[in-house]
């Protein structure tokens, strides 16, 4: 019976339950699912991470390559982050370019990198004006149950805070770089943002941490970005994004 109450009347259903402040899982309006942790899980990558939010499984691996530094910024490096959303996530994506909403969480990621100056990107220059470092950030979601933003965010976090780079010099005579694969140092972490997301049922009821099923029924998202020190780093809206150019401390 209540499962064809689901089927029909999905609403309707989670109405059921926000009335007596909870959700079909079991979990209060305000309680976020378990999170699990993985580091180190590609051993081929300089750096990476594995998440679980609930059933949401997202990996990141980091991989840094040799570049000339932009013209504009001789002293700085790069920092590249991609979202992956493959069909073997969900059956809600389809094989092909990226779709919209990967390429929205590709654009957060970089809006928080830049907003919370996470990484310095001169700690990425090698020599100013000729070698840096390009760090490819890539995030794949390999089980969509919702909350992908906050997912995406530890993964990328974790997996920056293993990542190792092998130590660069650049030969005085024949101006080649050298690298000592054996040597190897880690990046220089300056802030720790963290994600929460919500959802808006009925544009009344907010809950955290939404499954994909609370996802599709809500009326708005919303996910806030705050460092350790409580700073406000970004805020993303479907539909609109706020970019900061230093973190804003939250009153």
């Amino acid at each position: 019976m209540a499962a064809g109450f689901k089927t029909a009347e999905p609403l309707e259903y989670h109405r059921s339950f926000l009335k007596e402040n909870c959700r079909p899982d079991g979990r209060e309006l305000g309680e976020f699912r378990t999170t699990t942790l993985n580091i180190g899980s590609i051993s081929t990558a300089d750096g990476s991470a594995l998440v679980k939010i609930g059933n949401t499984t997202v990996m990141c691996g980091i991989k840094g390559e040799l570049a000339n530094p932009p013209v504009d910024a001789p002293n700085k490096g790069y920092i590249v982050p991609n979202v992956d959303l493959p069909p073997l996530c969900s059956s809600r994506f389809r094989p092909g370019p990226p779709g919209e909403q990967a390429q929205a969480a590709s654009q957060f990621i970089a809006d928080v990198i830049e907003g919370s100056a996470v990484i310095q990107k001169e700690d990425l220059c090698i020599v100013k004006g000729k070698l840096c470092w390009v760090l490819y950030c890539d995030i794949m979601c390999l089980d969509y149950d919702g909350n992908l933003l906050d997912a995406c965010l530890i993964a990328l976090l974790a997996a920056l805070k293993n990542a190792r780079l092998p130590e660069v010099t650049v030969n005085k005579e024949t101006e080649v770089p050298e690298v000592n694969l054996e040597n190897r140092r880690s990046l220089n972490i300056h802030k720790h943002p963290v994600g929460a997301s919500f959802i808006v049922f009925d544009d009344s009821i907010m809950i955290v941490d939404p499954t994909a099923e609370e996802e599709s029924l809500s009326t708005a998202t919303i996910t806030v970005v705050t460092d350790e020190e409580e700073r406000l780093c970004a805020l993303h809206k479907p539909g609109q994004r706020t970019t900061l150019s230093s973190p804003l401390p939250l009153l």
